[in-house]
């Protein structure tokens, strides 16, 4: 997490942990931390759409607490479980990840599931423009991004002990169908092109491949980057995390290229050559070269899968927010952002063959 202390807000909020829970969360900590020393501060990060964050201070250390917000859930959402085996998992193997502190399933002690990890002091870059960086800089800081996702691909789940951390079948297939019910669930306004999508995407799929891990949210802002050079301290946000195809992930992260204009990640604006940030095809390109993995269908289908989920997503914490559940303040402004990602999802699916 970001080492700045205005990231951290004293509001309270939805899941925010309180005195008491403070109090039960230091007893817990002192039963399952060997090294522990109280006493505890408790300070809510800022950000987070899903699962409220915290820096755990003590004497010692500090930790980062991530967990799950109280009330009715749709099943499958806050898998901060799901985090916390993958981390777990991962960090051991030498994948830059923080090392993870223990997880806690019982709701008395703080209100509902949660677990800490180490937090990672360094660089969060919230815009992938990357304003103040040298041109230089900026292409460095991309191929580490470009390269890690190469190497997390490369492991095994089954050598890493991650064999049934995912379903089998056809992982496209899995995931339309996952969002698709899901964005039914979240009490969704009528989208014509969300429609399409729907209807489109699962009559396309690509062939199944080997499953890999696949992040699911791989962007700048969940990386901590060193204080000092480009390099990639720790990957964070794995709560989407699943088993699947290694394409799916990299083509998330190259949906930033092709997000409607208004989207803060948004590359509309960019000047590729000026800046030093790498155009869609070169960072494609990139991958493909270091991973040796080939592309079954048009990128612009990937795009269009990818911004139907994200679409999906967005629809979802629009639902936690008008059922009084949402997490921050931008929680309340997602359903305005998911008609214009449908609409790009669709002229990306018309790209890749989609009737008119």
């Amino acid at each position: 997490m970001s080492s700045n202390p205005a990231d951290a807000q004293p509001v309270s909020r939805i899941g925010d942990i309180d005195s008491q829970a403070a109090s039960h969360l230091e007893q817990w900590m002192a039963r399952h931390i060997d090294d522990h020393e109280g006493p505890i501060t408790v300070e809510r990060f800022a950000g987070g759409q899903s699962n409220p964050t915290f820096r755990v201070g003590t004497s010692l250390r500090d930790y980062v607490l991530r967990r799950k917000p109280p009330g009715v859930l749709l099943r499958s959402a806050h898998a901060i479980e799901r985090e916390y085996t993958v981390m777990s998992a991962l960090g051991p193997h030498g994948f830059p990840v923080p090392r993870t502190f223990g997880l806690c399933e019982d709701e008395s002690i703080i209100g509902s599931a949660f677990f800490l990890m180490e937090l990672v002091e360094g660089r969060i870059l919230w815009d992938p423009k990357l304003p103040g960086e040298h041109p230089a800089d900026r292409r460095a800081i991309y191929d580490a991004q470009i390269d890690a996702l190469a190497a997390l691909h490369e492991f095994d789940p089954a050598a890493i002990g991650l064999a049934a951390f995912g379903k089998p079948g056809n992982y496209f297939a899995r995931q339309l169908a996952r969002w698709t019910k899901q964005y039914r669930a979240s009490d969704a306004p009528h989208d014509e092109h969300m429609e399409k999508l729907i209807n489109w995407l699962p009559e396309t799929v690509p062939p199944e491949a080997p499953a890999r891990i696949v992040h699911g949210d791989y962007r700048i802002d969940n990386m901590v980057l060193k204080p000092d050079r480009p390099e990639i301290s720790a990957l964070l946000d794995w709560e989407l995390c699943t088993l699947g195809d290694p394409v799916a992930d990299l083509t998330y992260y190259l949906m930033m290229w092709r997000m409607p204009p208004g989207e803060r990640i948004a590359m509309d604006t960019v000047d590729f050559a000026a800046t030093g940030i790498p155009t869609m095809e070169e960072a494609l390109d990139r991958y493909l070269a270091v991973s040796g993995r080939v592309l079954d269908r048009p990128i612009d289908w990937y795009i269009a899968f990818n911004l139907f989920r994200l679409a999906a997503i967005l629809q979802g914490v629009a639902g936690r927010a008008a059922r009084g559940q949402a997490n921050n303040d931008r929680a309340l402004s997602a359903q305005g952002r998911v008609a214009p990602l449908a609409r790009a999802g669709w002229e990306n699916a018309r790209r890749a063959g989609a009737p008119a």
